[in-house]
């Protein structure tokens, strides 16, 4: 998998692919995927974190569902702009992720990925409980659809 700038996703997909977005989390990852037209996110099923390794094929078979040609993943930078230990883990996670994988992946900066999604959930009037099991899958898809409608501007 290796890391790419996100303006460079596209010309890489194949025809057909599309786009996964992935919120990392310690005992959850969020999972997204666009529309082959590159323009909608739709959150999918968390995964829940085991090992790296069935972390991995977890994601690799959902990928494998959703025709996935390339990768938007969530940085979580500090709001001054450095990056901490999550940012670091996440840089980790891809490291060892592009041994088992040649899909490409951007890193995209989730600062208030979650809240904001959680606001959704909110505002659709999705209880505490519901919003637990989802805010992750809506966090990617928050993740992935700020990439598509960045990607979208750049095509002007």
């Amino acid at each position: 998998m290796p890391v790419v700038e996100l303006s460079e996703l596209p010309p890489q997909l194949e025809q057909g692919k599309t786009l996964a977005g992935l919120d990392l989390g310690t005992k959850t990852i969020g999972l997204a995927v666009s529309d082959r037209g590159l323009r909608l996110a739709t959150p999918r099923p968390v995964v829940m974190r085991k090992k790296f390794t069935q972390d991995a094929e977890a994601l690799l078979a959902a990928f494998a569902r959703d025709t996935v040609g390339g990768v938007v993943i969530g940085l979580p930078v500090n709001m001054d702009g450095s990056e901490g230990p999550r940012a670091q883990s996440t840089r980790a996670f891809i490291r060892n992720f592009e041994r088992l994988s040649d899909l490409p992946v951007a890193f995209w900066d989730e600062r208030m990925s979650t809240v904001a999604a959680e606001r959704v959930l909110i505002e659709m009037d999705v209880s505490r409980k519901k919003r637990a099991g989802r805010i992750d899958s809506a966090a990617a898809a928050f993740i992935l659809q700020g990439a598509l409608d960045r990607l979208k501007t750049l095509e002007e």
